[in-house]
Order: structure tokens, then C-alpha cells, then sequence
């Protein structure tokens, strides 16, 4: 992949964007569904994860029957505000703006806008882009790979300056983190569902599709945060979601 293709400029700002709130049934947690607005000096713009599938802005019950997440926990809140459309826009950013879409990995919190823009390449994971289809959910598989251009990673790479897409698989087989250098706030670690919430730690990752890996991915994460004086935003951590500053907010 060539880091030179799309990203020229450096990062001056990072909007956290809501996709809304999911309760976990096993332990009553009330999570943030999370994506990530990414902005340029040269004007460039890039949007990691795209959240639910649309349908559920619509009729949050059918969809989570049709997509059984009843084993799993609920949709608290979830209305056409939390879509990409409006979380970009609540920031001045259209749809037809965002330059490259990352996808950390393809479950179905993260992956439901992916074929919403069209002609725009996608950055994910080499491995799960082999995939017959995105993961999706309980073994679900509806969506397809839309027709675009992939930019496909198998580690660690430097997308631009000051800008680096991380190899961190465990929780999925190609999940991807992001460090990001801002002017004013400095390193900030995105590490997605590597790391949802700093007590994952100390769980040892249990529910991960790969333990082992997913320690290892965290115990490297957490170094390199260390290394850099890095701030940490987590996957879906609680605690700190209520915490983040949310669009038309942003990180300098």
C-alpha cells in the first residue's frame, strides 16, 4: 500500500461522532457506539467506522430481531442523528466530502454505513477483507463488499504524516487502531475494539475471538501510548464516553 496515495497533510483535528448507545445484557453496561471524523491541513477527510445500519434509526426493534441481538443486548438510542450523515454534517462535512473511510474491523456496530459512499476508498485489514463477506453479527453474514477501491494493510502503516493505521487483531481477525498527531492535544490513541474499556485488560480479553492475540495487540497498544505520552480514547469504555467531547466538538 502506498502511504503517499491519499493522505498528504497532517491532522489538525479529530471529532468524535455518536452512533448512538447499546446495553450489554451480561453486565448492564451502557456503551457508545463510536466513530471518528479526521481533518487535514490540506483539507482532507477521512471518517473511521460508520456504525448500525441505517435501519435501525428507523425501527430499532425489527432490526435487532432481524439481526438477533437479543443474545447479545440492546439499542437504547439510535435515531437518524446518530447516522453518519448528520453526525458529519453537525461538524460541516458532507457525505460527498469524506476523501477515505477506515474501517477497524467489520462487526456490525462498525460496519453498517460502509457501502454509503460511493467511489471512496476503504481501508481495512487485508485479512478481513478476505473474508467472504463482513462479519456482521452471530454469524449473520447480509452485507456485501461494496464495489470501491481497497487500500488493504497486513501491519502497521504510516498513512501520512502524523497519521498511523495499527495492526491490532484479537477482538477480530484484522482489527485495526489509529494513532493520530494533533497540533494542540498531541498523540491521541484510537484503539477501537482492541481495547474497548481499560478492565478488558484485566479480563484478559475472554470474549475476544483471539485471547492471545488480543493481549498481545493490547500490551503493544499500551506501550506505545506510554512511549508517546499518548491520550486514549477506548473502543466502548462507560466510564470515559460521557467524557469525550462529541460533534460539532472536536480534539485540536
Amino acid at each position: 500500500m502506498n502511504s503517499e496515495t491519499y493522505i498528504k497533510g497532517k491532522p489538525v483535528s479529530l471529532t468524535v461522532l455518536d452512533y448512538g448507545l447499546f446495553k450489554v445484557h451480561a453486565n448492564g453496561r451502557v456503551i457508545g457506539i463510536v466513530g471518528f471524523l479526521i481533518r487535514t491541513d490540506r483539507d482532507e477527510t477521512i471518517l473511521v467506522d460508520t456504525g448500525f445500519p441505517a435501519k435501525y434509526a428507523y425501527d430499532i426493534e425489527a432490526s435487532s430481531a432481524e439481526d438477533k441481538l437479543g443474545s447479545f443486548g440492546v439499542v437504547l438510542s439510535l435515531t437518524e442523528e446518530n447516522l453518519p450523515k448528520a453526525q458529519l454534517a453537525k461538524a460541516g462535512v458532507a457525505m460527498d466530502d469524506v476523501d477515505l473511510l477506515v474501517m477497524t474491523h467489520t462487526h456490525i456496530d462498525h460496519v453498517g454505513g460502509i457501502a454509503d459512499f460511493p467511489g471512496r476508498p476503504i481501508l481495512m485489514s487485508a485479512a478481513e477483507r478476505a473474508l467472504e463477506k463482513p462479519i456482521y453479527w452471530s454469524g449473520l453474514k447480509p452485507l456485501d463488499w461494496p464495489d470501491r477501491e481497497y487500500m488493504l494493510v497486513d501491519g502497521d502503516v504510516d498513512l501520512g504524516p502524523g497519521l498511523k493505521v495499527l495492526a491490532a487483531p484479537g477482538h477480530t481477525i484484522g482489527q485495526l487502531a489509529l494513532l493520530v498527531e494533533l497540533p494542540e492535544t498531541g498523540p491521541v490513541l484510537l484503539t477501537g475494539d482492541a481495547i474497548s474499556r481499560p478492565a478488558e485488560i484485566d479480563e484478559r480479553f475472554d470474549t475476544a475471538d483471539d485471547p492471545a492475540a488480543a493481549i498481545e495487540s493490547a500490551d503493544r497498544l499500551m506501550r506505545l501510548a506510554a512511549e508517546k505520552g499518548a491520550m486514549i480514547i477506548y473502543g466502548h469504555s462507560p466510564e470515559q464516553w460521557p467524557q469525550l467531547k462529541k460533534s460539532p466538538e472536536f480534539y485540536a
